[in-house]
């Protein structure tokens, strides 16, 4: 079956900038909703104690770095399916082959990691934890695990949906997820509705009801929405497809793992942090927590850009493939601009959406947040760019070396920037994030570079 409407190049620079936006902003959105999903679990736990917030949050750690390196790996088929709509050639049945298999990938490659967490208090005993703490998070875990699958379904949905041009439902569906998260918590941490108080056991329900709200809402539109029920996802989904597997783990693999170096990377800031001082350690958490909050944007940018590169890579144009690129590129590092200015500006007032910056019992640690966040408005234009720039690769389906980038800029440049700067000079805290913003900024120069010599390194196929 051909694929009478496949995309076509927009006629001019305006033309791909206006399309970008369109696709972008509604991932942007889901990507800020996803961030109170994961606030609120924040702040009903965070009422039981000290012990259980400990536990909640060194639990959702190990379960968020291992669904966010999957998410890399399935997240694969979004670029293969619009190089697919792009070929204008067999889409339906090779659209519905790469989201089978990007399904198959969600369910099959969760089961180690779930087997894993199951084993929750033995992981966080051996990296020294408190055994009270690796106790509550154990069974916090022992929960949580059950939500791996539909989450990372649910995101082969998600990005199946946005690939095919319907990218708003992923907006709507985790606005439901919000508004769920917040029911169900509400519902069972403190027992409401003569319904038990289960504690933190009862936020882990809360995040699993979530997952499979989520996944069965994506399944929904699937088969309700008229421009993507046509390609009958579901159909034949027993049968396997062995070479679209193997493209989409080949693809995928690098992905996953360069989306863990950058955020071990952050990860490993705050256990240097830990070493040099609590109050450092407190300053680190908001400042980073805003710079993760404006990073969702350049990122849902990103997500935007891959398709509408890997659309245009499909069609074999180069013109479109470049026009594609530079303008995600300069919308992502234009937001990222917009932000560096607005925290140089007013840091005090993003701090405050936090704590009371006023207090001075929290004097301390604004002053380091406020040098923080100092940096933090420096290394937004490079955070912008290298989250871009690796999005508009995968749009070509490059992903072996922009890991090897992530690799030796994150850690090779970065983490030993900041391991010299934080504890061979004055600079402390200030020198662990100077560090971060080195390694930021050597990955998005690498990036981009390879981005704008894409033709002569024969990243992209001749017309």
């Amino acid at each position: 079956m051909t694929n009478a409407a496949a995309p076509s190049a927009p006629a001019s620079a305006r033309a791909e900038l206006a399309a970008t936006l369109r696709l972008a902003a509604p991932l942007v959105g889901a990507n800020l909703l996803q961030m109170a999903v994961y606030a609120v679990d924040v702040v009903f736990v965070a009422r039981l104690g000290e012990v259980e917030l400990a536990a909640a949050t060194l639990g959702v750690y190990i379960y968020s770095v291992i669904l966010f390196a999957m998410s890399g790996l399935v997240g694969a088929a979004a670029p293969i399916i619009a190089a697919e709509l792009g070929r204008s050639r067999h889409a339906v049945r090779e659209v519905r082959r790469s989201f089978r298999m990007g399904a198959w990938i969600a369910v099959l490659g969760s089961l180690p990691f779930m087997a894993l967490l199951a084993h929750g208090e033995s992981l966080l005993l051996l990296a020294g934890q408190d055994p009270r703490v690796a106790v509550r998070a154990d069974a916090f875990l022992d929960i949580l695990l059950w939500a791996m699958i539909p989450a990372l379904a649910g995101n082969v949905m998600r990005i199946t949906a946005s690939a095919l041009g319907r990218a708003g439902w992923a907006m709507a569906i985790t606005a439901l997820g919000l508004v769920v998260s917040i029911l169900a918590n509400w519902l069972l941490v403190f027992g409401n509705l003569g319904l038990p108080a289960l504690g933190l056991e009862g936020s882990a329900i809360a995040s699993l009801s979530t997952a499979i709200a989520m996944m069965l809402a994506y399944a929904i539109v699937l088969v309700a929405d008229r421009r993507l029920r046509r390609f009958r996802l579901f159909g034949n989904w027993w049968r396997g497809e062995w070479a679209r597997l193997r493209q989409i783990v080949v693809l995928g693999v690098p992905i996953a793992a360069t989306m863990t170096f950058e955020g071990a990377l952050f990860s490993a800031a705050g256990f240097l942090m830990g070493r040099i001082g609590v109050t450092e350690v407190a300053a680190h958490a908001i400042a980073l927590q805003i710079a993760a909050f404006l990073f969702q944007v350049p990122f849902g940018i990103a997500q935007a850009a891959t398709i509408r590169v890997g659309l245009a890579y499909g069609a074999r144009d180069r013109m479109w493939i470049g026009r594609a690129g530079w303008a995600a590129l300069a919308v992502g590092t234009g937001f990222m601009g917009f932000t560096a200015l607005l925290l140089w500006i007013a840091p005090r007032a993003f701090l405050s959406v936090y704590i009371d910056a006023s207090a001075p019992a929290n004097a301390s640690m604004v002053a380091l947040a406020l040098q923080y966040l100092a940096i933090a408005a420096i290394f937004q234009l490079a955070d912008g760019a290298q989250a871009v720039a690796a999005g508009v690769l995968r749009g070509v389906q490059d992903t072996r070396v922009p890991m090897v980038i992530a690799f030796v800029g994150y850690w090779g440049i970065g983490f030993t920037a900041s391991v010299a700067l934080g504890f061979w000079t004055d600079l402390a805290g200030v020198g662990v994030w100077i560090g971060l913003a080195l390694g930021l900024l050597a990955v998005a120069l690498l990036l981009v570079d390879r981005w704008r010599r894409r033709d002569r390194l024969g990243l992209v196929r001749p017309v």
